[in-house]
């Protein structure tokens, strides 16, 4: 009875140490399939963020800008037909920059001012598809009075509709006896426009180079600058370069988009190389689990070790079968939190259902973008750790000695 009850003992103990095993198994693999899924929707969010921040800015903004350290840049023209002879160069169109005040019976609100030809800017900005009201041949209109595109929460500010009428100073003026008295000139609202970023629909105003021009007195033939649209966007600095060396350098600036906006690019790429090495931190606790269990299972198999080592088996031998095991907790792990990340990911590209305040984000919505080269970092990352922590419990498996295994069994 003793030694039944011995037996019993001794087969439910094995059989509790393996359950154990399996949820230490099972532990490691959902906490790979979490790290996983969670680096997959979070790289996502954070490539949609930078590229779609990225449409956003050279929707309003060329390629390259081209403008003088004096000032202004007379007979432009010429600058333009070489710009547009550099290979890469798809569009040129000049533009008249200043900052201005518009004002109605609703308040006064400050604006930047562009000037821009209606005709050349088609192909240089995203001005025409991201108007939501009015047309920007309404800019051109005669008999009537000149005409301005305002941003989306510019108007809802102003109470701004197609039609209305708004007023704008300028701060060329003149000095009378009653001190400086700024230009005020009436216009009005041609289009509204709305790009999804508040910073742009608050604060941006078009108007045709003619109006800019007489607003702010200038002459006819001087501009703020230029302009510049390329084929690809990579190879900007590239062509700036080209542009600079063909126009002439001489008081005169040329600046692509990465040069103008590097300091926010450069915080998105610190951000989320940040957040890929937090979250590998979960796919490293995962890949702790799994040196728990290859432990306890070395420790369960002591003596079915020993057996096979005794029976001819060889070191390498054995230390494969672990590390194979191992490899195979996190490939599980892997490919389930593959089939939680991608799912999700599609999920919130397609439905937009988190929504951000525009008032604070350049965004609206939580854009998502998955690219294959983050996709097959996170995966070998993923596999490499998981590979990793199978070394130590493989390598403990494979020095056992089998007379000292089989001494008290």
């Amino acid at each position: 009875m003793r030694f039944e009850t011995f037996i019993a003992l001794r087969y439910l103990s094995a059989l509790r140490r393996q359950s154990f095993i399996t949820l230490i198994s099972l532990f490691a693999v959902f906490g790979v399939a979490l790290g996983v899924g969670s680096l997959i929707v979070v790289i996502g969010v954070m490539n949609g963020f930078s590229s779609d921040l990225q449409d956003k800015i050279l929707g309003v903004n060329a390629h390259i800008l081209v403008s003088s350290a004096r000032g202004g840049i007379q007979d432009y023209q010429t600058l333009a037909d070489r710009a547009s002879a550099v290979e890469g160069v798809t569009g040129v169109s000049p533009f008249v920059y200043s900052e201005v005040m518009l004002s109605n019976r609703n308040g006064v609100k400050g604006v930047v001012l562009r000037g821009i030809d209606p005709e050349s800017s088609d192909g240089v900005i995203s001005l025409d598809t991201d108007l939501v009201a009015g047309s920007m041949d309404n800019l051109e209109m005669e008999n009537e009075l000149p005409g301005i595109i305002v941003g989306y929460q510019m108007a809802r500010r102003l109470g701004l509709d197609v039609g209305g009428a708004v007023n704008m100073l300028s701060p060329s003026g003149r000095s009378g006896a009653a001190g400086f008295q700024p230009k005020v000139k009436r216009f009005r609202v041609a289009g509204i426009f709305k790009t999804g970023m508040f910073e742009y629909d608050s604060s941006l105003g078009y108007m045709t180079i003619d109006a800019a021009r007489d607003l702010l007195g200038y002459k006819s033939d001087i501009v703020s600058g230029l302009e510049i649209s390329v084929d690809n966007v990579d190879k900007a600095p590239q062509i700036a370069e080209k542009i600079e060396q063909s126009i002439g350098s001489f008081g005169l600036l040329v600046r692509n988009w990465q040069e103008m906006n590097a300091n926010l690019f450069a915080a998105l790429k610190l951000e989320k190389t940040a957040m890929f090495i937090i979250l590998v931190m979960i796919v490293l606790v995962g890949s702790f689990s799994i040196v728990n269990t290859l432990v306890m299972l070395v420790m369960q198999k002591t003596r079915d070790i020993a057996v096979l080592m005794s029976m001819g088996a060889e070191s390498a031998g054995i230390r494969r079968i672990f590390m194979m095991q191992g490899t195979l907790i996190g490939f599980i792990g892997t490919a389930l939190g593959f089939g939680l990340g991608v799912p999700v990911s599609l999920l919130l590209k397609k439905y937009q259902f988190i929504k951000l305040p525009s008032n604070v984000y350049p965004v609206d919505y939580l854009p998502v973008r998955l690219e294959a080269l983050d996709l097959t970092i996170i995966g070998v990352s993923a596999m490499l750790l998981c590979f990793l922590s199978t070394i130590y419990p493989a390598r403990r498996a494979a020095s056992l000695n089998p007379s000292e295994a089989l001494r008290y069994e």
